[in-house]
C-alpha cells in the first residue's frame, strides 16, 4: 500500500512538473511569436495595406519592391554577403577545427585561446580599424569586405564549435581512412566531415543568421545605396523623407527579412540540437 502511493505521489508530482513546464513553454512562445504574428497582420492590413482604405491588400509590399534601389537589389545584397560569409566560415573553422582537435604543434591552445578572445572585444570598437584596414585591400565599400568582416565575427564559435565536434569522433575511424591510404585532408574529406555534419549546420546556420541580419557592420562600410542590404534599406525606408515613417511598408519588410530566419529554424531543427550537443558527451 505504502508503494502504491509513493508511486502515485510520484505520478502526480511528474504530472504537475509536465504541466508547468509546457505551460512555461507555451507563454514564451507566444510572447516571442506575437511581435511577428503583429508585423505580419500589419503588412497586410490597414489603410496603407488596402489602397487608401481600411482593409486587406498588399500596397505595402508594393512600395517596398519599388523603394530605392529596389527590394530584389537589397535582397540580393544580403544574399550574397551570407553566402559568403557562410561559405568562408565553415571552410576556415574545419581546417581549424580539424588541425587543433588532431595535431600537435606548438603554440596551439595560445592559438585557439587567441581565437576565442575575439569574443572578449565589443564588435563596434574595431570596425573604424577594419574599415581603414580594408580601405588599404581596397574593399571599402564592397559586399565582399562586409562579408570578411563577419567571417572574422563568426570565427571564435566556429572553432570552438567544430574542435568539440572533431574531438569527439573516435580516431580509430580517421586510422582507419589512413591504412586504406588516405592522407589526412583525405581522411577529413570522406569520412569526418560525415560525422562532423551536424556541427557544420549549426556554425553555418549561426553565420547565416549573424550576417543576414547585422546592421552595424554594413553601415560603416557600405555608402552608396545599390550596395546596402536589407536592415540598412529598412532603415532609411523607415526614415523616409522629412521624417516620415512608412509603418506598413517597414512592416512588410520585417516580414520579408524574417521568412528565410523562419525557414531555417523550421526545417534544420534536429541538425542544430545535434550540432549543439556535439562533443558534450566523449
Amino acid at each position: 500500500m505504502t508503494s502504491l502511493t509513493t508511486l502515485t505521489s510520484l505520478r502526480a508530482r511528474r504530472a504537475t512538473g509536465n504541466s508547468a513546464f509546457y505551460v512555461t513553454a507555451t507563454a514564451l512562445a507566444i510572447l516571442f511569436l506575437a511581435p511577428l504574428v503583429w508585423s505580419g497582420f500589419s503588412s497586410v492590413y490597414g489603410p496603407d495595406a488596402g489602397g487608401g482604405t481600411t482593409g486587406f491588400g498588399l500596397d505595402n509590399y508594393q512600395r517596398l519592391a519599388r523603394y530605392g534601389a529596389g527590394l530584389g537589389r537589397y535582397a540580393t545584397n544580403s544574399i550574397i554577403v551570407s553566402v559568403i560569409s557562410v561559405l568562408g566560415t565553415l571552410v576556415v573553422t574545419v581546417l581549424g577545427g580539424y588541425a587543433l582537435a588532431r595535431f600537435t604543434f606548438p603554440g596551439k591552445n595560445l592559438l585557439f585561446l587567441g581565437a576565442l578572445a575575439i569574443l572578449m572585444i565589443p564588435h563596434p570598437t574595431i570596425l573604424i580599424p577594419l574599415y581603414t584596414l580594408l580601405g588599404y585591400a581596397g574593399l571599402q565599400n564592397s559586399l565582399l569586405g562586409v562579408a570578411l568582416v563577419m567571417i572574422m565575427f563568426q570565427l571564435p564559435f566556429g572553432l570552438f564549435m567544430m574542435r568539440n565536434a572533431f574531438d569527439a569522433i573516435p580516431r580509430e575511424l580517421e586510422e582507419a581512412a589512413l591504412l586504406d591510404g588516405c592522407t589526412s585532408f583525405g581522411a577529413l574529406r570522406r569520412v569526418l566531415l560525415r560525422a562532423a555534419t551536424p556541427a557544420m549546420v549549426t556554425v553555418g546556420m549561426f553565420a547565416f543568421l549573424a550576417s543576414w541580419n547585422e546592421f552595424l557592420t554594413p553601415l560603416i562600410f557600405l555608402t552608396q545605396g545599390q550596395n546596402f542590404t536589407l536592415p540598412i534599406a529598412l532603415v532609411s525606408l523607415r526614415s523616409g523623407e522629412m521624417g516620415a515613417v512608412d509603418l506598413g511598408a517597414l512592416q512588410a519588410g520585417i516580414v520579408v527579412t524574417a521568412i528565410p530566419c523562419i525557414l531555417i529554424f523550421t526545417l534544420l531543427p534536429r541538425h542544430y540540437v545535434r550540432g549543439i550537443t556535439s562533443g558534450a558527451l566523449r
